[in-house]
C-alpha cells in the first residue's frame, strides 16, 4: 500500500466523527495545518476552538466544554501536548475523568528538523503514570483512524501520540480495533518483540534480518500502552528464550517498563530476560532527514535486530 501519515488519520477521523456526532469539538494550538485537525474546523468552524500558543488554557477549555457534555479533542505537537499543560491534565482533566481527548502530533524525534524542544521523548511516561488516562501509540495510518475513532467512543480522558512523517502499513484495514489487546503481526519461536508506534514496522524488517540468520522473532503490535494487556503480554512471551521492547520514547517510564513490570508479576515462564531499545536517557536533537536521527539513536533495524541477539545470549 505504500506510505501513508499518520497526522492525515488524525484528522480524516476527527472530520467523520464531527460528521457523526454534533457533540464532538476541537481544539487547537495554532498548529491545524500540522495536525490537520484544520480538517475539522473546514467543515465545522462553530465547534473548532483556535486557541493559539496557549496550551494549558486550551486543555483548560477542553475541560469546559467536556463539562457541558461535548467530546473535546485537543492536540498540537506531542512535546506541548503533554508538557505544558500537565497540571491541566492531571487537575481538570484527569481526576475528575472528564471526556477530553488529547493529541500529540509528531510525537517521538519524527519533527527531526526542529530538534529537542520540539521532540517527544517523555511524553508516554508522563502520560502513562496519570491515574485514569488512557494511552494509544498507532502503528499506521489505518490503526492511527480506528484509534481516533474508538476514543469517542471510550468514557474518559485519552492521550494517542502519532508519527509526522510517511510511514509503512503494517497493520490490516479490515481488522476491528479492540481496545486494549495485543496483536501477533509476526509469529516466531525464540525471542518476541514487543514495539509500539513505527517502531512495530522496524521490528518487523529486524525479524527479517534475524531470520536470515536463523533466529525465530515474534513481532507483538502494542498499540494500546495504558491500560496494557498483561495477559496478551504475557501470552505472548511465554515459551520465548528472551525479549525486547522496542518504542520511540525514553527508555524510562515508557513501553519498555509497561513490559518490564508485567512481566516481573507474571508466572515464572514468562520472566525472561528483556532488554530495552528506545531513547536513552537524554533529549533529542535536529537532523536534516529522520532517518539520521534513527541511526542516531539506534532505533535501526539492525540496532534492534542486534539487541534481541544481546538478549538471547
Amino acid at each position: 500500500m505504500g506510505n501513508m501519515n499518520m497526522r492525515k488519520a488524525y484528522g480524516e477521523a476527527l472530520l467523520e466523527l464531527g460528521r457523526e456526532n454534533g457533540k464532538i469539538v476541537a481544539l487547537e494550538a495554532d498548529l491545524g495545518k500540522s495536525t490537520m485537525s484544520n480538517m475539522f474546523g473546514a467543515e465545522f468552524p462553530e465547534r473548532y476552538f483556535q486557541m493559539g500558543i496557549a496550551e494549558a488554557n486550551m486543555i483548560s477549555a477542553a475541560a469546559g466544554l467536556a463539562l457541558t457534555g461535548h467530546v473535546a479533542y485537543a492536540s498540537t505537537f506531542a512535546v506541548f501536548a503533554s508538557g505544558r499543560p500537565y497540571d491541566q491534565i492531571r487537575s481538570s482533566v484527569a481526576i475528575p475523568r472528564l471526556n477530553v481527548k488529547i493529541c500529540g502530533s509528531s510525537a517521538g524525534l519524527s519533527d527531526f528538523g526542529d530538534g529537542k524542544t520540539h521532540q517527544s521523548v517523555d511524553d508516554i511516561a508522563l502520560m502513562r503514570v496519570l491515574p485514569n488516562m488512557k494511552v494509544f501509540s498507532p502503528a499506521d495510518y489505518y490503526e492511527t483512524k480506528k484509534m481516533v475513532r474508538a476514543m469517542a467512543e471510550i468514557d474518559g480522558p485519552c492521550y494517542i501520540r502519532v508519527n509526522r512523517n510517511d510511514v509503512p502499513v503494517v497493520t490490516d484495514p479490515d481488522a476491528p480495533f479492540e481496545f486494549g489487546r495485543v496483536t501477533t503481526l509476526r509469529d516466531g519461536g525464540d525471542a518476541v518483540i514487543f514495539a509500539t508506534g513505527f517502531m512495530v514496522y522496524q521490528s518487523l524488517e529486524a525479524a527479517k534480518l534475524l531470520e536470515a540468520e536463523g533466529i525465530s522473532a515474534r513481532v507483538v503490535n502494542v498499540g494500546v500502552i495504558k491500560p496494557l494487556d498483561a495477559e496478551g503480554v504475557l501470552a505472548a512471551a511465554k515459551g520465548m528464550k528472551a525479549a525486547v521492547t522496542v518504542e520511540e520514547a525514553s527508555v524510562i517510564g515508557g513501553l519498555g517498563s509497561a513490559i518490564c513490570e508485567t512481566l516481573a508479576a507474571g508466572p515464572a515462564e514468562s520472566r525472561i530476560r528483556t532488554l530495552r531499545v528506545g531513547i536513552g536517557d537524554c533529549f533529542g536533537t535536529s537532523a536534516q532527514k529522520y532517518e539520521e536521527l534513527l541511526v542516531e539513536y539506534r532505533l535501526t533495524p539492525a540496532d534492534i535486530a542486534a539487541k534481541v541477539k544481546e538478549a538471547l545470549k
